[in-house]
């Protein structure tokens, strides 16, 4: 058996060894991407921090939230903030003003 399993981290890829067990979180982080992964509108900002359109409760939201992994899954974390359309809006609109003072301040 341990001559099987020799022969298939050698010459295949998709063996359950080395780097490959690697793989499987920044596989689910590429799928996050798609808009078609998990059903919600979801973009990557920047590791598991994400941005999604999310129904609760019969309502819709903006969902900013930091994401962590437990038991392969990618799960919502308290670090974030919901957001009404409205607020995202908002948010928006402020941009120009925003980017106005970062650039004096960077």
């Amino acid at each position: 058996m341990p001559k099987h399993k020799k022969q298939e981290s050698s010459s295949s890829s998709d063996s359950d060894d080395g780097p490959v067990d690697r793989n499987p979180p920044a596989e689910k982080k590429a799928k996050m991407g798609n808009r078609t992964a998990d059903k919600e509108p979801t973009w990557v900002l920047q590791g598991k921090k994400l941005v999604k359109v999310r129904e609760f409760k019969g309502k819709v939201y903006v969902d900013i939230r930091e994401f962590y992994e437990k038991n392969g899954d990618l799960l919502p974390g308290k670090k974030g903030i919901s957001m009404t359309p409205e607020q995202w809006k908002k948010l928006l609109s402020l941009g120009d003003e925003i980017n106005e003072t970062l650039g004096s301040l960077c």
